[in-house]
């Protein structure tokens, strides 16, 4: 049997990836050196089997998205991801998944040239607890209060792919192999719009990402912006697997409401809008207007201009009963 050092060693100990990092993994704590004229930004994730990922999940999924929903935190804000901290607790030694977690891990921080420098191992229920930090130029960042009346609101990619994915899990609905294939992929692996947050730097007014819904992460902007919109819901980009599997009657409350999609939903003053043609041009993903930004507080939906109202639950609340 392995003893904690040695896993470290062997699942957690990659070759040193930043000059910035003064002292790694193997001492009582970290040493990063950041760049003068530079903030810090921290985010913290914690992923617990049955709750944020079901038993079955693959292992290297498991540590793709664990990196994945921070660097997705740091997005939003416009940050650029440095370093990351670990915790990761399991019911035993169980090589084969570790080969496996730490794969999507690392192959993920490879991608955006994140150092793993220290964190914790413990036995115990699986659960994994990712912190990851990043830097912005002093002074600049995006954040959830700065929407204003007449702003237009914007998301990137497409909304509600790894809901259908998770029914799927659920064994809810059954999707044909090319969609079921697509939908798993953005619930299991999901894409962090890390380019794209740092692009909007320059150009939202407010930004979120969408992890808990779309109908809640926008609300969270207007409360905190002290504002209420309008969106219209066929201007909400959806994916060809999901207009296949809704086949012209879209389930908009789930696509509201399922979360897990990590795009970025964000604010942009009119007069600033026709840069993000300009911005996005190189980009992974579009971006969709769905909707305004208007005085009156509360978040208002049209469906073909005609009001429409969301009846269920806005989204996931681990506290809430949803």
């Amino acid at each position: 049997m392995l003893s904690e050092a040695e896993l470290i060693r062997r699942y957690f100990m990659s070759a040193p990836r930043r000059a910035d990092v003064v002292l790694g993994i193997g001492d009582d704590g970290a040493i990063v050196h950041p760049t003068a004229g530079h903030d810090i930004v921290v985010s913290v994730d914690t992923l617990i089997e049955g709750v944020h990922f079901p038993a079955d999940t693959p292992p290297g999924a498991v540590g793709h998205k664990a990196l994945a929903v921070n660097l997705s935190d740091l997005a939003a804000m416009g940050a650029e991801p440095a370093w990351a901290t670990l915790s990761l607790t399991m019911p035993g030694v169980d090589e084969n998944w570790l080969t496996a977690f730490s794969a999507g891990l690392f192959g993920l921080a490879e991608r955006y040239r994140v150092e793993l420098i220290g964190g914790d191992l413990t036995r115990g229920p699986l659960s994994i607890t990712l912190q990851v930090m990043g830097t912005l130029p002093r002074g600049e960042s995006l954040r959830r209060d700065g929407a204003r009346a007449g702003d237009l609101i914007f998301v990137t990619g497409t909304i509600g792919d790894a809901g259908l994915g998770l029914a799927v899990v659920r064994k809810i609905r059954a999707l044909k192999a090319a969609s079921r294939q697509w939908c798993l992929s953005r619930l299991n692996t999901p894409a962090p719009r890390v380019a794209e947050g740092r692009q909007l730097l320059s150009i939202a007014s407010a930004a979120i990402d969408v992890s808990d819904g779309l109908a809640t992460d926008l609300d969270r902007i207007l409360t905190a912006s002290g504002v209420g919109a309008t969106v219209e819901l066929s201007s909400i980009p959806l994916s060809a697997a999901a207009r296949d599997v809704y086949a012209g009657q879209v389930d908009w409350p789930a696509v509201l409401t399922a979360g897990d999609d990590y795009e970025l939903l964000f604010t942009v003053p009119p007069a600033r809008a026709s840069e993000l043609t300009t911005q996005f041009a190189g980009a992974d993903c579009d971006t969709s207007r769905i909707g305004v930004v208007e005085p009156a507080a509360g978040l208002r939906y049209t469906l073909g201009g005609a009001a429409w109202t969301l009846a269920v639950p806005a989204g996931y609340d681990h506290f809430a009963g949803r």
